[in-house]
């Protein structure tokens, strides 16, 4: 069962002489080394400064980061995690609070069920793994529970190694736990708390992930399981420096409606290796937090004109499948909204519309008109594959250029141009830009987005269907992709 408060570990009983003091994530701490570097006191500074210098940091649980893993590309959800900030806080201060959480009944019940399966050592969780693997279930007198209280989460990780090293050598039944790992993200390492992992004799180790929602008949809600998958991957992907892991999950899971466990082994291949690419695909935490400016800051406790302002600085990747995991999904889906990208309409669409990026460049391209804001885009994307700086688009230097025309070598009173190649084309020096109204050498207009050339396509038919419904006559068939009838 996730702990999925603040204080992590030290929601349950007589846990807090353990954890010492336990800080429930420690972002870019002196000495941890990152991919590209030293992650230093000055980036601690800078991460406490954005979420408030008297605001503890918030844990960042395997949960929360495996939404994170698969949605990479956000930059405002990166750096909100990492620096700790309660984005549920943020999310009310904004004024577009989630509604959804997990309820205090179902998670007393959940941490119930955890003490019952992990009680008397775990005879009842090896027997479990036993029955599922097909080997003979351990004597509980030979099973070894070590101790991996120690202060502070790198102290908890240097003694979860320790303990992992020791039974990979014993050679017997050995269960862990609570166990503490650690996992760098964006540069920065963030410490996981898994329910329990066991190590067989064979000395591979099995991620043990305990839920409370049931198993009927055999089957449990694809998409709880699909979660539970994903967030034991991301254990899975912290505990392979340490020993070897295997690949199938213990999933624990309530039978029917009854609190008789039952245990399901699930293989986290595919999440694993999902976590894997997403996570090298993040944004290191100093490149977010170097753009940004030096004063910006993302504390709750400030007017709500100016936070708004903040956040909207930090750049967004929204996509409908955020409502289901982050608590900035709804704040985010209505600037999306009110711009009009074509995220808010779906990952699938966004990937089909080509570089269509509005509702407003869609509805235009369908009906035949130029967007400005496109023009624009494919203007500046042609001059820059030419190695020059990118010309206005013909509609604007015409605008510009007036109703007389251009004027220049070989203009004509009321804007026309003498015949011959040197009024068609007058001669300029080296690196001197062309005259108004010419095209730039080699560059003619940008070819038409395949995604334009059938939104007008698709309105052209319709408008036909429309006309032959009108006049009641059948529609043409459109023609087949081969050519044929």
């Amino acid at each position: 069962m996730e702990r999925t408060t603040a204080t992590g570990d030290l929601a349950r009983p007589g846990a807090a002489a353990a954890a010492g003091a336990h800080r429930p994530a420690d972002y870019g701490t002196e000495g941890s080394e990152g991919a590209g570097g030293t992650s230093g006191p000055a980036l601690r500074r800078r991460l406490d400064t954005l979420r408030g210098a008297d605001v503890p940091p918030r844990a960042l649980d395997a949960r929360a980061l495996a939404a994170l893993a698969a949605n990479p590309g956000c930059r405002r959800r990166t750096l909100l995690d990492g620096a700790g900030i309660d984005k549920g806080a943020l999310a009310e201060a904004l004024g577009s609070p989630a509604p959804f959480g997990q309820s205090q009944f179902a998670f007393a019940r959940g941490n119930a069920f955890e003490a019952r399966i992990t009680a008397d050592d775990g005879a009842e969780l090896l027997s479990l793994l036993a029955e599922r693997t097909g080997e003979t279930p351990p004597d509980p007198a030979g099973v070894h529970v070590p101790d991996l209280a120690a202060p502070g989460p790198r102290g908890r990780v240097e003694r979860t190694r320790l303990a992992l090293a020791e039974a990979v050598a014993a050679g017997g039944w050995t269960l862990l736990r609570h166990p503490m790992v650690s996992l760098e993200v964006a540069g920065a390492p963030v410490y996981l708390e898994p329910d329990a992992a066991v190590v067989g004799p064979d000395g591979r180790c099995t991620v043990v992930e305990i839920k409370s929602f049931p198993i009927l008949d055999g089957a449990a809600d694809p998409a709880k399981v699909g979660a539970a998958a994903r967030q034991a991957a991301v254990y899975v992907l912290a505990l392979q420096p340490h020993c070897e892991v295997h690949h199938n999950v213990l999933l624990v899971c309530p039978k029917d409606f009854s609190n008789q466990p039952v245990a399901e082994p699930v293989d986290v291949r595919r999440q694993l290796a999902a976590t894997r690419r997403q996570l090298a695909r993040l944004t290191r935490l100093e490149a977010i937090a170097a753009a940004l400016p030096a004063d910006l800051t993302l504390d709750v406790r400030q007017p709500s004109p100016r936070l708004t302002a903040a956040v909207e600085a930090v750049e967004a990747a929204y996509a409908p499948e955020c409502l289901a995991a982050c608590e900035l999904a709804f704040h985010c889906r209505t600037r999306a909204r009110e711009r009009g990208d074509v995220t808010a309409l779906g990952r699938g669409v966004r990937s089909e519309l080509g570089g269509l990026r509005t509702v407003a460049e869609v509805v235009a391209a369908a009906s035949g008109r130029a967007e400005p804001a496109q023009a624009a885009r494919g203007a500046a994307e042609a001059g820059g594959a030419a190695g020059r700086p990118a010309e206005p688009a013909a509609s604007e230097r015409r605008a510009a250029a007036g109703p007389e025309g251009p004027a220049g070598p070989g203009a004509m009173p009321g804007g026309g141009h003498g015949a011959g190649p040197a009024a068609a084309a007058p001669v300029r020096g080296p690196g001197e830009p062309p005259p108004a109204g010419s095209e730039p050498d080699g560059v003619g207009p940008p070819p038409e987005d395949p995604a334009v050339a059938a939104l007008r396509r698709a309105a052209k038919l319709r408008a036909e269907a429309l006309s032959a419904a009108a006049a009641g006559v059948p529609a043409p068939a459109p023609p087949l992709a081969g050519g044929g009838t």
